[in-house]
């Protein structure tokens, strides 16, 4: 019998197949499909900073309509629950996940700036919530911004959603540092019980007939991969925190390829998007055929045989690595253009 379970954020998992922050989770019956389909966590939908902020703002406002009217103006004072439209939502919809399934629900906080909003993890632990995924996202575009004031902006947010609880938190940062790996550990040093690897930037797109920027919002394809891979492989062994891959998860083979660089856990979404939620069996069942082949018995005894601290040629995750893959493309270059001559006898 082989065995899929997996430790996350100190966190007993069936498999290392977890259902990323995605719409899939917006709904009860959606959660429940996907502990069906065999997702061994939930991820939930982001709670974004600036819902929480706009909530603070709207109360304020409510509260303190009318001060200078009449004291018999009671119509002046908000209706109970009225201004309680997104956050509070978000905090029953942990508990309703909690009752409806059994397996661990993560909550979602996305944010960019230190603040009032990240006291807000301390209602979703008592929510229910099992962990907290804090979601750093934002471009840095100003110019008199140092990179060392960028890192602290993270650890500051880190520190201070790491002291509002005592469930496990989960960072989600992108890879754009000088130096991950300083990075990873500092956020490691600073309390993070997990590093998702990694955060995916949207960049805008330009309407043509309507000359307006507007979204684009692209799936991840398995291309995507590479970039946690590589990380995660450099990472393994040298932080204590759990290791969480995310884009291009999308077929069993690259759930196999990311445990063996030291990956905790494999995060799915565009793949479910695409395929459904019943994708799942089809990746679990695919790593279960593959650990049988290759006659792995446990995610664990797989877990980091391919990560650069086990690897026979270290450098081949560094400068080795680069080299290598220029020399391939120039051979794929000359190559291609040998065969067009002999095809066209140029």
């Amino acid at each position: 019998m082989i065995d899929l379970s997996t430790k996350y954020l100190g966190l007993r998992l069936r498999t290392p197949l977890v259902a990323s922050a995605s719409p899939l989770s917006h709904e009860i019956d959606g959660i429940c499909r996907l502990e069906e389909a065999g997702a061994s966590a939930v991820v939930l939908y982001s709670l974004f900073e600036e819902q929480l902020r706009q909530e603070a703002l709207e109360l304020d406002d409510r509260l303190t309509a009318g001060t200078e009217s009449f004291a018999e103006a009671a119509s002046f004072f908000p209706q109970p629950n009225e201004f309680h439209t997104g956050p509070e939502a978000y905090l029953n919809h942990i508990r309703r996940a909690k009752d409806a399934v059994s397996i661990p629900i993560v909550a979602s906080l996305n944010g960019a700036s230190v603040g009032g909003w990240t006291e807000y993890a301390r209602e979703i632990e008592q929510a229910g919530a099992d962990a907290v995924e804090c979601n750093i996202y934002f471009l840095a575009t100003d110019p008199r911004v140092s990179s060392s004031e960028i890192e602290q902006r993270y650890i500051d947010i880190l520190t201070a959603v790491r002291s509002a609880v005592t469930i496990p938190v989960a960072l989600k940062i992108s890879p754009f540092f000088s130096n991950m790996a300083n990075m990873a550990k500092r956020c490691d040093d600073a309390g993070a019980n997990g590093l998702v690897l990694f955060n995916r930037f949207y960049q805008p797109d330009i309407n043509l007939e309507e000359l307006e920027i507007e979204p684009n919002v692209l799936l991840s394809t398995p291309q995507d991969l590479r970039l946690p891979l590589t990380w995660i492989g450099i990472l393994y062994g040298r932080v204590r925190a759990s290791l969480a891959a995310t884009s291009g998860v999308h077929g069993s083979q690259d759930v196999v390829k990311l445990l063996m660089v030291g990956a905790d856990v494999t995060m799915l979404c565009s793949s479910l998007l695409k395929n459904g939620i019943g994708h799942l069996r089809h990746v679990e069942k695919g790593l279960i055929d593959w650990m049988e082949e290759h006659e792995y018995d446990s995610v664990q005894q797989m877990k980091g045989s391919m990560s650069q601290l086990r690897c026979a040629d270290p450098s081949a995750f560094e400068r080795a690595q680069y080299m290598k893959a220029v020399k391939s493309a120039h051979y794929v270059a000359v190559s291609g253009r040998e065969a067009w001559r002999i095809l066209t006898g140029s």
